[in-house]
């Protein structure tokens, strides 16, 4: 071990939306926190206001008010509302092999809003801004070469220039191919969707209304999600395969003239939009989220379709957990590693996660299942769930991460 070994409470890698997250919250508890990405930090603020169809950032997030009470606390969301958010008061989710639909509305919840629609990129400069203005050390553009455990139960992170750092405990932020969750030995299941997502911004004829639009048809669910203009929307379709990219082969056009018709004109015509991009929809979960002084969160520890707009918003709830998990430790003098505080944070998470993942499973297989009377059944039963307020109201108060009034 070198002399100018650098030591640390915590080693976060991955540096986004997660990843800094946590690294400002544990920072603000007193820990000494180390942030290690390949990206250059922090992220600049200067976001394009510009509001045409090429000006936005093609992966939003919707986030809940669980979520954006974590960003309050952390001091990100004021920063986010000076550059790009969208709040939006309704929802609409309709079913295209029949006539159910559910609507939700934030004034039938007494809520001010049912969520915001933000730019992944908005909500990442201003986690880096909150990182740069705390105590937490940055190692940008390094990447994690190895890992290994001292004898007195500390984790060597060993970066790719060969410098080393000692930590307590080491945190795995870095995505769905977490280099942390492999090197620890943490396994996870995965399975494929068997969906391509289409990401693109667009610009539609009607306005549309701070409504997040979201239909769903055998080959897969399509979303709508307002932004700051109000015929600007960001959307995500996600279909099979060979329809994805039977899609990212058309011309503007050709595209604009598909979405039309899939939306079934619910905001007339879609005049313009912007590049396209896709990703491959996989499911994954790791069978243990520690082990040994290492701890994984967000996409390192799941992944799930985006059908429900949850991807982020649990990652965040991993945050929230795993911090309470540190704040009782720094309380008690305890090390961050200390194995009570892991399974707790586990216990509190795991369980979780694997509903919402259970749950979003189960929806693709009803709503990709063609069979007359099943259509039937989920089309009535859609229809009776949008007649009972009380059971809307819990139903959208789990999906926000807030207490049912």
């Amino acid at each position: 071990m070198s002399a100018s070994t650098q030591h640390f409470d915590l080693i976060i890698a991955g540096a986004g939306m997660v990843g800094a997250a946590l690294a400002v919250g544990a920072s603000r508890q007193g820990w000494h926190v180390a942030l290690v990405d390949a990206m250059p930090m922090p992220l600049s603020l200067a976001v394009e206001q510009g509001q045409g169809v090429g000006d936005y950032d093609l992966r939003v997030s919707a986030l809940t008010e669980a979520s954006r009470q974590l960003l309050v606390t952390l001091g990100a969301w004021p920063l986010m509302q000076a550059q790009r958010v969208s709040p939006y008061q309704h929802m609409q989710v309709w079913d295209a092999a029949g006539v159910g639909h559910i609507r939700f509305s934030a004034a039938e919840m007494h809520w001010a809003e049912l969520g915001h629609i933000v730019e992944n990129r908005v909500t990442l400069a201003a986690l880096h801004d909150a990182v740069a203005r705390s105590e937490v050390v940055c190692f940008a553009q390094r990447r994690v070469r190895a890992l290994s455990l001292l004898c007195d139960g500390q984790r060597v992170v060993t970066l790719d220039d060969g410098e080393q750092l000692t930590g307590k405990l080491v945190v795995g932020a870095d995505g769905a191919q977490s280099r942390i969750r492999q090197l620890a030995g943490l396994t996870q299941c995965e399975r494929d969707y068997g969906h391509h997502a289409i990401v693109a911004t667009v610009a539609t004829a009607l306005p549309h209304q701070q409504t997040a639009w979201q239909r769903f048809m055998p080959d897969g669910p399509l979303a709508l999600l307002p932004l700051d203009h109000p015929q600007r929307c960001s959307i995500v379709w996600s279909t099979e395969a060979d329809h994805a990219r039977a899609l990212l082969k058309l011309d503007d056009d050709g595209f604009c003239a598909a979405l039309t018709e899939a939306s079934e004109h619910r905001l007339g015509r879609i005049e313009a939009v912007s590049e396209r991009s896709s990703f491959v929809l996989k499911m994954r979960h790791a069978w243990q989220y520690y082990s040994d002084g290492v701890v994984v969160m967000g996409d390192a520890a799941h992944t799930i379709h985006p059908l429900a707009g949850q991807g982020v918003n649990l990652g965040f709830k991993d945050v929230a957990a795993l911090l309470q998990q540190l704040a009782q430790a720094r309380q008690r003098g305890q090390s961050p590693a200390a194995e009570r505080w892991l399974k707790a944070y586990q216990r509190a998470r795991k369980g979780d996660n694997w509903m919402t993942m259970a749950g979003m499973s189960g929806f693709k297989a009803l709503f990709g299942n063609k069979d007359p009377g099943l259509t039937l059944m989920r089309n009535l039963g859609l229809s009776w769930v949008d007649g009972l307020p009380l059971l809307k109201r819990q139903l959208a108060a789990r999906a926000m991460g807030v207490p049912a009034i």
